[in-house]
């Protein structure tokens, strides 16, 4: 299958549950809509339906308060039902390349989130990453998803079972004649405290870079906002606009200037975002 599709693909991806990846999809989608592009999203974790259910909870809310909202094509892709392995990976490879040439004609970008876990669905989305993002907790069990690291030493011992799995796509891609995924590791959850867990995390995530191919962004701080929003539909990119609610605090802007920050590193074209505001990181 040709890349004839004009949308840019990003996916959410990692291997373990709980760090943050249907907030990240949800939060990029509304950014990149509130910069006029046009976007779909793709659940591909039914079982959790973490996006399905944000974006069920975001309808529900503008209907409630009759506003206004961005709010993305949405389709959740279940996984095959055929009891044949082969005739379901088939299945599964042939479903989500036929949606997404068909989103792709349509919309500037799709964002996709995949499963917490190593399925085939959850493969099949990663070879279809332009942009693949793995949102990553600030700390050494989270670590172990991208490699192995001895503990005495912090010495890198090898790539993780998740970073061949991209590895493996990345190939797929370039058999369908596809340019190279662009891989972004955003560490995500980090603490204002300047620890010294959090500086040995950089250190060593700075030189796994290098080795596995991928770069580092800027994630989204431990704030409490990011979780509450979740049962309105809301991100931070709506608070203080037709969503209503209280005043705008310190931490929300700087939990939107997080947001963006992420999306400035994104190769998705054209796409001019505004420089960005000195904003302090406090709660």
């Amino acid at each position: 299958m040709g890349e004839t599709k004009k949308a840019h693909v990003i996916v959410i991806g990692n291997a373990k549950g709980g760090s943050g990846k249907s907030t990240t999809a949800m939060h990029l989608a509304v950014a990149l809509m509130g910069l006029g592009r046009t976007v779909a999203s793709i659940d591909l974790d039914l079982r959790q339906g973490s996006l399905t259910r944000y974006i069920e909870n975001r309808r529900a809310f503008a209907d409630r308060r009759r506003v206004e909202l961005p709010i993305p094509e949405h389709t959740g892709l279940a996984p095959s039902t055929f009891a044949n392995r082969h005739a379901a990976r088939v299945e599964e490879e042939e479903r989500l390349g036929a949606l997404i040439e068909r989103l792709g004609s349509a919309v500037d970008a799709i964002v996709i989130d995949t499963p917490g876990s190593d399925s085939v669905l959850s493969q099949f989305g990663h070879s279809w990453a332009d942009t693949l993002i793995t949102p990553l907790n600030d700390s050494f069990l989270d670590l172990d998803v991208l490699a192995r690291v001895d503990g005495e030493t912090l010495r890198i011992s090898g790539p993780s079972q998740y970073a061949e799995m991209v590895w493996e796509q990345k190939k797929k891609r370039a058999k369908r004649g596809q340019r190279a995924t662009d891989w972004i590791v955003m560490r995500n959850r980090l603490s204002s405290l300047n620890a010294r867990n959090k500086r040995v995390m950089a250190d060593v995530l700075g030189e796994l870079s290098g080795r596995i191919g991928f770069r580092l962004a800027p994630g989204f701080g431990e704030r409490v906002v990011f979780r509450e929003l979740f049962l309105k539909g809301l991100t931070v990119m709506d608070l203080g606009g037709v969503a209503g609610g209280s005043p705008l605090t310190l931490s929300h802007v700087a939990a939107r200037q997080e947001v963006r920050a992420l999306v400035a590193v994104l190769n998705v074209p054209p796409l001019d975002v505004p420089p960005l505001a000195t904003v302090p990181a406090t709660e």
